[in-house]
Order: C-alpha cells, then sequence, then structure tokens
C-alpha cells in the first residue's frame, strides 16, 4: 500500500487517481478529507484516509505500507508565517523520512522551483551541497523546500543510512484539474476562465523590467497527469534515486498560454495588461524553465504535454465541462 500525503490537494489527488487506476493500494493523508477538497477522490478505491495530524502515529502502527509519496505542503508562495512553513513543510518531511529509512521503504517527495529564486542562478538539479548553499530562495515556501533538499543530501553525504529509494522532485508551473482549491495560487489558467468564459479579456502582469516585454514573462509550464506519470515512473524504477527538475524543460511566454486558452474556446485573443501587486513585487519569477537532462539520463524518456495541447484539454475536457476550475 503506498500513503501519499496531501492527497485530496491538487498534484497529491491527480497522483492518487493514477495509482489506483492502475491497481495500487492506496492510503490517502491529508487536512481536507471532510471538505470540499475531499471531492477530488470521491467514488476512488481507497483504503484508509488518515489525518494530517495523525500520520506519524498511524504509520507506526502498521507495516503494510510499501511507499510514501509526500505531496502535502503548504504551497503558497504568500505564507508569511515561517514557524508554520517550517512545521509542515520541513519537520514533518523529516518525521516521514525517518520511518522510511527505518521501514526500508521508498520516500518521493515535493520540492519546488521555488528554490531558485529569481532564476538569476539558473535552473540546474545540481544536489551538491556547494550548489545549493549559492541559490538564494525569495519566498519562506523556497525557502523551505531548499532547506529540506539540503538536509537530504546532508544525510546521505554523512553515510546515515537512507530510504532504500529516495526523489525530490521540483515541479514547476503545474496546471491541470483539481486545482480550484488554491485560490490565488491556482494557475492562471483556471484562475482567469471564468472571466474569459463571460466574454472578458486577459488580464496579465506589465513587466517592470526592460528585458521582458508585457506578457513576455516566461515560466515552464507543466501539466499535472505528466508530473504524476514520472512519480508512477519512480516508483516502477525502485534504483533511481536522487533530487530532478519536473517541468516541460521549455519557457513560455504569459502571452502564449493567453492565446492557447482563446484557441480552446474558439475565441479572438484579447489581453489587458495590469500593474502587479506591491506584494510580488521583487519576489516575482520573471523566467524558470527545468532543466530537464537529469531526469532523462536516469531513463524517463516519455515526451511532455505541449502548452497547446494541456491547455486545450484542460480548458475544453474540464472547465468548460463544470463551469469553475476543475
Amino acid at each position: 500500500m503506498i500513503l501519499v500525503t496531501g492527497g485530496t490537494g491538487f498534484i497529491g489527488s491527480n497522483i492518487v487517481a493514477a495509482l489506483v487506476a492502475r491497481g495500487d493500494k492506496v492510503a490517502v493523508c491529508d487536512r481536507h478529507l471532510d471538505d470540499g477538497r475531499a471531492a477530488h477522490i470521491a467514488g476512488l478505491a481507497i483504503e484508509h484516509r488518515v489525518p494530517a495530524d495523525e500520520v506519524v502515529a498511524w504509520l507506526a502502527g502498521r507495516d503494510d505500507v510499501t511507499a510514501v509519496v509526500h505531496m502535502g505542503a503548504i504551497s503558497a508562495t504568500t505564507e508569511t508565517d515561517v514557524d508554520l512553513v517550517l512545521r509542515t513543510n520541513v519537520w514533518l518531511s523529516l518525521e516521514l523520512w525517518d520511518h522510511c529509512v527505518a521501514h526500508a521503504i521508498p520516500f518521493i517527495y515535493a520540492s519546488s522551483a521555488q528554490v531558485y529564486g529569481d532564476g538569476a542562478l539558473g535552473f540546474a538539479d545540481d544536489e551538491s551541497q556547494q550548489a545549493m548553499a549559492e541559490l538564494r530562495t525569495i519566498t519562506p515556501y523556497g525557502a523551505s523546500k531548499l532547506l529540506f533538499d539540503r538536509l537530504v543530501i546532508r544525510e546521505r553525504e554523512s553515510g546515515r543510512p537512507l530510504p532504500p529509494q529516495w526523489a525530490g522532485l521540483r515541479f514547476f508551473n503545474v496546471y491541470g484539474p483539481h486545482e480550484g482549491h488554491k485560490g490565488g495560487m491556482m494557475s492562471v489558467i483556471a484562475k482567469t476562465y471564468p472571466a474569459l468564459a463571460a466574454g472578458e479579456p486577459i488580464r496579465l502582469f506589465r513587466s517592470e523590467r526592460e528585458d521582458y516585454p508585457d506578457g513576455g514573462q516566461k515560466r515552464d509550464f507543466v501539466h499535472v497527469a505528466d508530473c504524476a506519470d514520472v512519480v508512477l515512473w519512480l516508483l516502477d524504477n525502485p534504483g533511481i534515486n536522487g533530487i530532478f527538475n519536473l517541468g516541460s524543460g521549455q519557457a513560455r511566454t504569459w502571452l502564449d498560454l493567453a492565446h492557447a486558452m482563446f484557441a480552446a474556446m474558439e475565441r479572438e485573443p484579447a489581453v489587458e495588461f495590469v500593474d502587479m501587486p506591491q506584494e510580488l513585487r521583487g519576489r516575482y519569477q520573471y523566467f524558470t524553465q527545468a532543466e530537464m537532462n537529469k531526469l532523462r539520463r536516469a531513463g524517463y524518456d516519455k515526451p511532455f504535454t505541449s502548452l497547446e495541447a494541456g491547455v486545450g484539454d484542460y480548458v475544453r475536457g474540464y472547465l468548460a465541462r463544470d463551469g469553475v476550475p476543475g
């Protein structure tokens, strides 16, 4: 049985669905087992539902968990309660890591492209302590993910026991079904769809840098189904260990994204630019692009969904059907 933390969340629920679809037994851990997010796993054959505050004790009493996929985290880049972020994103992660070491089971966890800060030092998933020490994060969330990555590598370099398989995934700009609960942290696709469906223009941030035109800021957009597939591939290849970027490997502009949305909705593009909110100034990434050679060298050879195909599927297959973010 595979335990998925954050299993009613965005990436977690898609991983749960993919595991169940192929016949794996799954236990779901989350703080949202009894609210609207539970709809993300409704109808799935879940073996156990574990409240987040009870997961460590629950694990201690079982010997049938064969892997932990740890997607649970406070992922809001605007969260400023550092103690809360550390308790959730670092200390709990260490407890789960220790369990996997003690019981010799795989541990796959969510890191983030936020570890790269503003991207000035590039996006190489270099595991060396020296390379990670040079990174400068710009949010408490990013700092917490970088800290845990560094703690994992410290464990390896110290010669202490490790899980038989461990892998950290630095997710880039993930989009797709089941992100509606994320509020302001939803993808622009989900966030703007209702207005676009009502005939309004899409509103994008003006650039505050001379080297990027308005709408020319670039991100590495990756479909959540691709992320779930990589997790399943790791579970099927227990000899693969390390920290890996997980994006499409191709940076695209916000205007590219907007045009893909309008094409999926069969509308002529209509774009307006607005000033960037004060809380994002100085913490906004103008360019992200995952270097994917490391994951490719490890053996993952499937193509990633193109932006046009992924946005088209999301808009027509989910958003247009439900009328709200999927």
